[in-house]
């Protein structure tokens, strides 16, 4: 009998094939340990340019992510795998780039740099494409992540484009635009594109679309006060007194109640929205900004920017339940997942 002795060359070889088979079945291990159904709270820190990714059961920080620099706005994918930051920038350093964050991996995976667009903020998610505005630029732009490019700018005419809201069927954009008392309100399915200016009170900032799509709610930093747009006939049809400043609104997936932050008291306030009439303030912390309300409408998060915490509200009971530190100065809250 003639023994056959292995070359070194084919021995290496079937020595890193018996190594990349033990890894890709550990792999599939991981995979399969891993839950598929993984659901983050997303908080952005401006402070510390990071974005905190956290256990919304546990309230565990996970990981903290850098960003660009002055993160203020994000938003998820919809299949809850990567997260899309607006580098707004600082008062020194005007902003001009998007993070593109992959959840799983906790790490950015590319910065987008727009070039000439400056001062990237308010951002929605839309058939794959992420929709952001450009505060400089007075334009809401598209970029498209399979293709790595911003492949559509459109004008809103206005100053300080700031906040954006779109409807459930991404057929209409507003930009709340704060230096020109307005909102801008585009009809992507209209030929031509229509586009309308609504005038509203001074200093236009928080802005939210109703779950039914029937009426915006729009906050006015200058006068404390609510205008709420008919979307049928982009007019204001009344007006409240909300506070006296609220800088942001997010309505319930109900649409039963609209909850607004206020930063000069300190609280969140609750209206219901059939009446128009406030239900409750809570005291959440020192200067609250951003509002996350969770999927199932049980819970909202309420980003204190001072404080350097997230408040955890109870919207069953309106209690609060518990305090996050996410870091430094904690501004915009997304959803990742179910």
């Amino acid at each position: 009998m003639h023994k056959r002795i292995l070359s070194p060359g084919l021995f290496l070889g079937l020595v890193f094939a018996l190594t990349a088979l033990v890894c890709y079945w550990e792999l599939r291990c991981l995979v399969k340990a891993a839950p598929l159904d993984s659901s983050y709270l997303l908080v952005l820190n401006k402070a510390e340019n990071t974005l905190a990714i956290v256990d919304p059961q546990s309230y565990e920080v996970l990981a903290k992510v850098p960003t660009g620099e002055g993160p203020h706005e994000v938003i998820a994918s919809a299949d809850g795998k990567l997260a899309f930051v607006a580098n707004y920038g600082t008062a020194q350093v005007l902003g001009s780039s998007l993070s593109v964050i992959d959840l799983a991996a906790k790490k950015e995976l590319r910065r987008v740099d727009l070039g000439a667009l400056r001062r990237p903020h308010g951002i929605a998610v839309a058939n794959g494409k992420v929709y952001f505005t450009c505060e400089v630029n007075r334009v809401v732009a598209r970029y498209d992540p399979a293709a790595d490019k911003v492949d559509w700018v459109m004008g809103t005419g206005q100053d300080a484009t700031h906040m954006l809201a779109m409807s459930a069927d991404a057929k209409k954009i507003y930009t709340a635009n704060i230096r020109s008392n307005n909102v801008t309100a585009f009809d992507l399915s209209a030929r031509p594109l229509k586009v309308v200016q609504i005038p509203v009170g001074p200093q236009p900032e928080a802005i939210d679309l109703s779950p039914d799509g029937k009426e915006l709610w729009v906050g006015q930093n200058a006068d404390g006060k609510i205008s709420i747009i008919d979307t049928t006939t982009n007019k204001v049809r009344e007006t409240i007194q909300a506070g006296r400043q609220p800088i942001r609104i997010k309505f319930t997936p109900d649409g039963k109640r609209a909850l607004v932050s206020d930063p000069q008291t300190g609280e969140l306030i609750v209206f219901e929205v059939a009446t128009r009439k406030e239900i409750k303030r809570i005291a959440v912390g020192e200067v609250p900004v951003g509002i996350l309300i969770t999927p199932d409408g049980k819970r909202a998060f309420v980003a204190t920017m001072q404080a350097g915490q997230v408040t955890v509200v109870n919207l069953e009971d309106l209690s609060v339940l518990k305090k996050i530190e996410p870091g430094k100065g904690p501004d915009g809250l997304a959803w990742a997942g179910k």
